[in-house]
């Protein structure tokens, strides 16, 4: 769990974007178990930093996409085809060279879904294997594992007969979207965000490359961001059509995750929106 939340800050801060905690070490405990240690920060509740968030999350996610195409403008300029044919992103690991403070730093371009580590929401390991195509990342290594967690542990079988009619349904609600992936928080709940004076914070990640869409559906579900924050953020990154539904089909992981952890008061809402999006 530590390891991966050491990976997912160490990839934040790298970009940066937004700020998080630099984190230090990964140690075993005395007298058993691990602990993370961390930069300390004197943090507060967001509140006048919303919008600021807002702005720092969509250049935390338009940051790889941005690398992707300087990569390819780099590539036509000297008459290499980096990416192969033209249009087709360069793989995982070419480097885009982008300049800071008169240096060069080199980042690789990642053009697909996972990330080098496990990693945790909650306490429950997430399969980030690397994957070409988000539809089949998403459904394959985030919620089938939920939903074997689920039948596992109750044998629900509406659950399981609803899942299966779903996964006809969702390549519909991805249809001509290009999604070029982006660096994840991957839990941003109200009580993973902050501020002190000097800006907002993020913290707690489970980071992985994914869909931008997805960070915004926890962040939904238990409230806690304002519209200011809303606005910035999609201010820099529209929504695409076909978005509340996606919204939904995201919200359906951080459920039945909720549902894996504390129980079946998360099943109603898990099933509810399995309906909605079979209609």
């Amino acid at each position: 769990m530590f390891e991966g939340e050491m990976a997912s800050l160490t990839a934040i801060l790298e970009t940066g974007t937004v700020r998080v905690p630099r984190p230090i070490k990964v140690l075993d405990a005395p007298g058993g178990g691990s602990m993370l240690v961390m930069e300390h920060l004197d943090m507060s509740s967001l509140s006048s930093h919303a919008a600021k968030l807002g702005a720092q999350l969509a250049d935390l996610h338009l940051k790889n996409k941005k690398l992707g195409e300087t990569l390819q403008k780099d590539a036509s300029t000297v008459g290499m085809g980096l990416g192969g044919p033209q249009g087709t992103p360069p793989s995982r690991g070419h480097l885009a060279s982008m300049g800071r403070g008169g240096g060069q730093v080199e980042r690789p371009f990642v053009d697909q879904f996972g990330f080098d580590v496990v990693t945790c929401c909650g306490y429950l390991p997430q399969v980030n294997d690397w994957q070409k195509d988000w539809v089949e990342f998403y459904a394959r290594q985030r919620i089938q594992p939920q939903m074997d967690m689920v039948e596992k542990g109750s044998g629900d079988r509406e659950a399981c007969e609803l899942w299966s009619a779903l996964q006809l349904k969702i390549p519909n609600l991805f249809r001509d979207l290009d999604i070029v992936p982006a660096l994840l928080h991957g839990d941003l709940w109200a009580g993973n965000v902050a501020e002190d004076s000097s800006g907002p914070i993020i913290f707690d990640p489970a980071s992985f490359y994914g869909h931008s869409e997805y960070e915004l559906a926890i962040a939904g579900m238990f409230g806690g961001f304002s519209g200011s924050f809303y606005s910035a953020y999609h201010s820099k990154i529209p929504k695409a059509p076909g978005f509340e539904k996606r919204l939904r089909l995201y919200q359906l992981f951080h459920y039945l995750n909720h549902w894996n952890h504390f129980g079946s008061g998360y099943r109603g809402s898990s099933l509810s929106i399995m309906r909605n999006l079979i209609k």
